[in-house]
């Protein structure tokens, strides 16, 4: 298993109300309040920048569409 490109934040780290969290491209993971939605150039995830916030990095992955999940319940 290659620990660095199969590292998920924990979501017992995340803020309180932050419900959401997906990968960039680029291997940066973001915890956000509000539902992102993937950037016009593709590559990153969007939401207002009061409503993400940096939660850790990971490898770049091309497959960051796929990445994004909600808080379980």
């Amino acid at each position: 298993m290659d620990e660095a490109r199969d590292w998920v934040p924990d979501w017992s780290q995340a803020p309180a109300g932050w419900d959401w969290l997906a990968q960039d491209e680029d291997g940066r993971w973001f915890w956000y309040r509000t539902e992102p939605a993937p950037g016009f150039g593709g590559g990153i995830w969007r939401a207002n920048s009061r409503n993400q916030q940096y939660a850790g990095q990971g490898r770049p992955n091309a497959q960051w569409l796929d990445s994004l999940q909600c808080r379980p319940t």
